[in-house]
């Protein structure tokens, strides 16, 4: 028999960051390299398959989201992770905010954060926008912006930002989690 997982809790018991300021734990759905686009399962815990990509892109980077944060659009913030080798679905990795992408999807921001896997001495030099080959961070705008072109959603590219706005993003979504908890429980 399958037992009912506590999502909420599973999901609150992983901190959002690490203690270093530009340092968060990420929760990675979407493998690089992968068209499927995998999705946490807010009533089992559990990784599903939401849809697959109408487009034949596939995601730059592995893809997840911040634990512990709410975003504008109502979910977890979203980050992309710079990786030399994909991951897998539930991994968790403790990232380094290196920037932002701030786009609209239907109207609504849709940020997402870029970051890479903070103790990889593959990355070590990467600090910032600045430090990311400027083809990656191309490739990343791109894709954000046309990957649901065949879904009929229309992507509006807001542009990128530094560390510090990502850094600040971050502060700003666990703040409106921790607020939104505060209106649950009242």
């Amino acid at each position: 028999m399958f037992a009912r997982r506590d999502y909420l809790r599973d999901y609150m018991m992983i901190p959002p960051g690490t203690g270093e300021a530009s340092v968060v734990n990420c929760i990675i759905e979407i493998p690089k390299g992968r068209r499927s686009k995998f999705e946490v399962c807010k009533v089992t815990g559990l990784i599903k398959l939401d849809r697959y990509l109408y487009s034949s892109a596939v995601y730059p980077g592995d893809y997840g989201f911040i634990p512990q944060t709410l975003a504008e659009d109502g979910d977890p913030l979203d980050i992309l992770v710079m990786v030399n080798e994909a991951t897998f679905s539930g991994c968790l990795i403790e990232a380094r905010v290196v920037g932002i992408f701030r786009m609209k999807d239907k109207g609504f921001n849709d940020f997402k954060i870029l970051a890479v896997p903070h103790k990889d001495p593959l990355f070590s030099h990467i600090r910032k926008l600045d430090d990311v080959p400027v083809h990656f961070v191309r490739e990343v705008e791109f894709f954000f912006t046309t990957y649901k072109q065949l879904e009929g959603v229309t992507i509006e590219p807001l542009g990128w930002s530094s560390n510090e706005d990502g850094t600040a993003e971050v502060r700003e979504s666990v703040a409106r989690f921790r607020s939104s908890l505060g209106s649950v429980q009242d």
